[in-house]
């Protein structure tokens, strides 16, 4: 006697398989998610930090530190107009500039924020046009 084999899959087959894909898709799109905050976070820091260098070598040259800053970072023209930094980077998800807390009088301090999406929301100390918004990391002169 012989036997028929048969020949493909059954639709329970089909369906058990195509559920495992599911779940493991869809675990590890959530692992991406939180991959891509780290990420973005990861930049704003080093973000921060490359503002930090900018305005430690103006001050180095000029000085002082700068009142502001707009999309770059130039000395006066009294201090041989260098550019620092020839385009501030900005946050890599909202594209809006960090905020900067120049030093108050007398003061030679000074402040950058950025908001991380892996964070505890900080007061911001000081009055500038970035105020309205909250933060929660900052890097100040060593």
């Amino acid at each position: 006697m012989k036997f028929m084999k048969n020949k493909g899959f059954t639709l329970i087959e089909l369906l058990t398989t195509m559920a495992i894909i599911a779940i493991l898709s869809g675990i590890s799109l959530f692992a991406l998610n939180g991959t891509r905050e780290s990420a973005r976070d990861g930049r704003r820091r080093s973000d921060l930090e490359t503002i930090r260098q900018a305005l430690e070598m103006y001050k180095s040259d000029c000085n002082v530190y700068p009142v502001s800053y707009g999309t770059s970072i130039t000395g006066p023209s009294g201090c041989g107009s260098i550019v620092y930094l020839p385009t501030v980077p900005v946050d890599p998800q909202t594209n809006n500039p960090y905020c900067y807390c120049p030093p108050a009088s007398g003061n030679l301090s000074y402040t950058l924020y950025a908001n991380l999406e892996n964070g505890v929301t900080a007061t911001l100390s000081c009055s500038t046009a970035c105020s309205g918004n909250t933060y929660n990391f900052s890097v100040t002169n060593p």
